[in-house]
């Protein structure tokens, strides 16, 4: 199965701590990763990083920001 792309960014209030970002967009919890890439046999992976400060995060879902796992403005640039 391919990846599925969101056309904006989720955004969240995020605590510190290890976090699995989904990368497949197939996710019942996105922004989060729940193993659906395995399931569906995505080809792609989560990205995994240690957040260190709480806030707002905006996770990119059109996955081609340059600041992975988070956006950077990117999917405005897209075609439709």
């Amino acid at each position: 199965m391919n990846p599925r792309h969101g056309s904006k960014p989720i955004v969240c209030d995020e605590s510190p701590g290890k976090k699995a970002y989904c990368q497949c967009g197939h996710s019942e919890k996105l922004p989060y990763c729940d193993g659906a890439h395995s399931r569906l046999q995505t080809g792609v992976t989560p990205i995994v990083i240690e957040v260190t400060d709480a806030g707002k995060k905006a996770v990119c879902q059109c996955h081609k920001s340059g600041t992975l796992p988070w956006c950077d403005g990117t999917h405005s640039k897209l075609g439709a």
